[in-house]
């Protein structure tokens, strides 16, 4: 297993973070501020792209999307992403991800160690042009969870 930094042709990855993010547009609001990270075990199985927020606060870094291959998951190369990422980021002092209220994401975040921080309301509805679902539920409020170090 081999995780590696993605510093151009980002684009070429864009199946697999729209697993996590199905719309485009959206992905394109951070992908090139963010640093991409894909996972490479006998073929790139997992991909993960960071932000690190402002310049005023030191060591609080975003993860803006992270996707495993369908018949990848529940393997831990997700977990092993976001494990490298408190040893890439050696400032890290917080790692926040948005993500939608859906059980089974959610308890993937808990078994990482993320603990909720707070909501956005309607974020789903506001941004996306079509409705997003998870599970069979439709995804409303964004839900902010953040791993401390």
């Amino acid at each position: 297993m081999n995780i590696r930094k993605i510093t151009s042709d980002k684009k070429d990855y864009m199946d697999l973070l729209l697993l996590a993010d199905e719309q485009e547009n959206m992905i394109d609001k951070y992908l090139e501020n963010g640093e991409m990270f894909v996972l490479d075990d006998d073929g790139v199985k997992a991909e993960c792209v960071v932000t690190k927020e402002t310049e005023e606060t030191d060591g609080v870094y975003e993860l803006k999307n992270i996707a495993v291959l369908p018949d990848s998951q529940r393997k831990g190369y997700g977990k092993s992403l976001i494990e490298f990422l408190f040893t890439y980021y050696s400032d890290c002092n917080v790692l926040f991800v948005g993500t939608g209220d859906c059980h089974s994401i959610l308890s993937f975040y808990n078994i990482c160690g993320f603990t909720e921080s707070h909501r956005i309301k309607n974020f789903f509805i506001d941004h996306y042009d079509h409705p997003m679902f998870e599970d069979g539920k439709q995804l409303v409020d964004m839900v902010y969870l953040k791993k401390e170090r």
